[in-house]
């Protein structure tokens, strides 16, 4: 099985800067595409950006130029800075892994806990 736990979040200003990470533990063989969705109260959770075992990124428009997503692999743990937060930000971001068990055959999706980020006008 797969345990993700993700830190980092918090309340910032507008303009602002955080920082959100998501470690990997359990026994696993190997973790395919890590990435970050968020979920706005009353939205649907969507995707703010992916990142592949060989580091091919992908990104929301909503947040392309001002996050960046990064992962190190022999810690199993990827990361979300996140620059000039707005507060159309503001969310509870999810860490999301495709990793596959040691006992399994197939790939699997894995979520973390969630971790708030609000940011103020």
């Amino acid at each position: 099985q797969v345990q993700l736990v993700e830190s980092g979040g918090g309340l910032v200003q507008a303009g602002g800067s955080l920082r959100l990470s998501c470690a990997a533990s359990g026994t696993f063989r190997s973790i395919n595409v890590m990435g970050w969705y968020r979920q706005a109260p009353g939205k649907q959770r969507e995707l703010v950006a992916t990142i592949t075992s060989g580091g091919d990124t992908s990104y929301a428009d909503s947040v392309k130029g001002r996050f960046t997503i990064s992962r190190d692999n022999a810690k199993n743990t990827v990361y979300l800075q996140m620059n000039s937060l707005k507060p159309e930000d503001t969310s509870v971001y999810y860490c999301n892994v495709h990793a596959r068990p040691s006992s399994a055959t197939y790939y699997y999706n894995y979520w973390g806990q969630g971790a708030q980020v609000t940011v103020s006008s």
